[in-house]
């Protein structure tokens, strides 16, 4: 058994980790999630406010049953992979309400049209607005890659992300660029460099739906905070006097320094969990919508905590929101359409509250998933795959548009690697530096962000304003 002893690590190491500690049991479910608590020395603070919301789709969501060809020529390609009205395929009459207004100036692969899937009217809406853009078949890739060069048996010279098709490993590779056990993420790293600009550092990176590598960075660490509020610790077995006991130990003072900075950060925790209810509580009404079990409420939540960014004392804020159910190898229509359902309406419902906040031009949301899956069906569902399509929305969005490269629909083209898997011909490198330019990140440090970035021929997009 390895001891780990205080020479082993830094005074700064023992607190960051010191603070990811959680006390177990029934009675104390105080998690120290909080403890990121160091006041950032106010630097040059910058005069406006930003914040990035990742959605992250658990599962990996079938990209193809949410943005749909409706062009005839594509369409008919689309429904007879899919197994037509009896198979997969959603019913190109029920297209027409959700149908996306193609720009004028762009053309796609095969003069490609689409519509989103029925059930995300609000979406659709705000892509026709200029106020969503969509970015075509993005996924993890090392660098560009050709689907000769997949399937060359020459691995070393045409590198590829490790553990394709694993759900833990790919929700790992999108959120921090490594498979599963990866440390940092790029919402974590994206705070590290924006720590100096708010005075409560704790707030830089917030989780509302548990821990995440993706708010996780080698300075900052993600506070937890849910549609219920801030984890706290409780009386165990109906008594206090466990939980005094308890407090009084977490915030003893000690001539041991570092056992005095974990006393505290317990102390500040503690006492913050108190404030954050305060603004929750005092919140505007109209952002308070939505089930806390919801991803209406994780949404809810985030739109309460940026009304409330001048009491945090935060210039930038990264958020990492959830939701799950998308691994749906069987029962794909009924289930899905439920999903994108309940995602449209959160959503619509979150723009909205940040509209009537004033802030849509400085919060940009986003949608990342495992994996994209296979275009064909494997009877009443769909497999694990690759690329997808992925929305981003804010005011500062160059809308209603397409970015990257539309792929065909084929189950043998050279944009899909069998059974109609996509290889992405976008990265999520370029997708996390566009979206750090525009949050603020000079373009010398998009490398600590997007560790691959410098392999790909440009690290703007365009989708964002900057």
């Amino acid at each position: 058994m390895h001891i780990l002893r205080i020479g082993d690590i830094t005074r700064r190491t023992f607190v960051r980790r010191a603070s990811a500690l959680s006390l177990a049991g029934a009675g104390s479910g105080y998690a120290l999630g909080l403890a990121g608590l160091g006041d950032a020395a106010a630097q040059s603070q910058p005069s406006d406010y930003k914040a990035l919301v990742c959605i992250f789709l658990f599962g990996g969501n079938d990209h193809a049953n949410t943005l749909i060809p409706c062009d005839a020529a594509n369409y008919s390609r689309y429904a007879s992979i899919r197994g037509g009205s009896a198979g997969v395929a959603i019913p190109h009459e029920q297209l027409a309400g959700t149908a996306l207004v193609h720009p004028q100036d762009q053309v796609l692969t095969d003069d490609l049209r689409f519509a989103l899937a029925p059930a995300m009217p609000n979406l659709a809406r705000r892509f026709n607005e200029g106020k969503m853009a969509t970015l075509l078949n993005v996924g993890p890739l090392i660098a560009p890659l050709t689907k000769a060069q997949f399937e060359s048996e020459n691995i070393g010279s045409f590198p590829r992300p490790d553990k394709l098709f694993s759900h833990n490993d790919q929700q790992s590779t999108w959120q921090a660029f490594a498979p599963e056990r990866a440390r940092f993420g790029w919402g974590g790293r994206l705070g590290d460099l924006m720590l100096s600009h708010n005075q409560n550092a704790m707030f830089t990176a917030i989780s509302t739906n548990g821990n995440s590598v993706f708010v996780n960075g080698e300075n900052t660490t993600a506070t937890n905070i849910s549609p219920y509020g801030p984890i706290k610790m409780y009386p165990a077995a109906g008594t206090s006097t466990f939980s005094t006991a308890l407090l009084a130990l977490l915030k003893q003072q000690s001539q041991n320094v570092l056992q005095n900075d974990y006393a505290r950060i317990n102390a500040r925790s503690i006492e913050y969990s108190g404030f954050i209810d305060s603004v929750l509580s005092n919140s505007p009404e109209h952002t308070r919508f939505g089930d806390p079990n919801s991803i209406s409420g994780q949404l809810s939540t985030v739109a309460r905590l940026i009304a409330a960014r001048q009491q945090l004392g935060v210039k930038r804020q990264i958020f990492f929101v959830t939701m799950g159910g998308f691994d749906n190898h069987d029962d794909l229509k009924t289930k899905h359409q439920g999903l994108l359902a309940a995602l449209d309406s959160a959503v619509g419902r979150f723009y909205a509250s940040i509209e009537q906040l004033g802030v849509e031009n400085a919060v940009t949301t986003f949608t990342a998933s495992d994996f994209g899956r296979t275009l064909s069906f494997n009877g009443d569902g769909t497999d694990h795959g690759w690329g997808s399509h992925h929305f981003i929305l804010g005011g500062s969005v160059n809308g209603g548009r397409y970015y990257g490269r539309a792929p065909s629909i084929s189950l043998t083209s050279d944009d899909q690697v069998g059974r109609g898997r996509l290889l992405p011909t976008t990265s999520v490198d370029e997708y996390a530096a566009t979206l750090g330019l525009w949050f603020g990140v000079s373009p010398s440090n998009l490398g600590f962000v997007a560790p691959n970035i410098a392999r790909f021929a440009s690290p703007n997009l365009g989708f964002m304003r900057l």
